[in-house]
């Protein structure tokens, strides 16, 4: 499902359940686009503080031969680790929500193949500061992770759709107008299952155990 996003220049939300390897998931794909599509990065990750070491104990294991620069730490830390964020120097960068806000003047620099969000509910207000700072990143293909797409509201659902299609969802209010026509829940359902088929995919572990 992600590869074909990718080859259809598609960005999207990977929205299974907790415990089914989103992080995995995403580092395979890293992979894939270093092994079978030539583009080794640069790649951006961001996820809160609380996954930074979950992230890069994945990528150790599973994609060794990749350069991981992680961003974080003290003003002095990060002016040493950004020497590294240089053309041919990395390929992945980790970094956690509020660095990528506080280093965006070298971040926006960069044009990000694979861009990935961790625990995307945190842009589900588009109005916010770290939402307005990663929309002025220059990104090629763009993937969310989160295991709660529908948490609240609709308009929230917006937000994430917003960020990854900003041409195709574009207007909040026409958003939450098209579903405020259906007057039973059921219609609403079955509208968002038609709208999100492209772009969302979410697994249960009941769903996965019997295949």
């Amino acid at each position: 499902w992600l590869v074909r996003l990718y080859n259809n220049g598609i960005s999207g939300i990977l929205a299974d359940e907790m415990g089914l390897g989103k992080t995995v998931q995403t580092v395979a794909m890293i992979g894939y686009l270093t092994e079978y599509k030539d583009s080794p990065g640069p790649h951006m990750v961001l996820a809160p503080k609380s996954t930074m070491s979950n992230w890069q104990k994945e990528f150790k294991k599973w994609l060794p031969d990749h350069r991981v620069v992680y961003v974080g730490g003290t003003k002095e830390e990060r002016e040493e680790q950004l020497l590294q964020v240089r053309p041919g120097k990395f390929d992945i960068v980790l970094t956690s929500f509020e660095i990528a806000c506080r280093e965006k003047a070298t971040f926006k620099k960069i044009t990000w193949k694979y861009f990935v969000i961790d625990e995307a509910h945190r842009i589900k207000n588009e109005d916010s500061l770290l939402s307005r700072v990663i929309r002025e990143y220059q990104t090629s293909s763009r993937l969310l992770l989160t295991g709660t797409p529908l948490q609240n509201n609709l308009h929230e659902l917006w937000a994430l759709l917003n960020f990854l299609l900003p041409e195709q969802f574009d207007d909040a209010d026409a958003f939450d107008s098209f579903f405020e026509s259906s007057e039973k829940t059921e219609e609403v359902t079955s509208k968002l299952h038609k709208l999100l088929r492209p772009f969302l995919l979410r697994r249960l572990k009941s769903d996965v155990e019997k295949v």
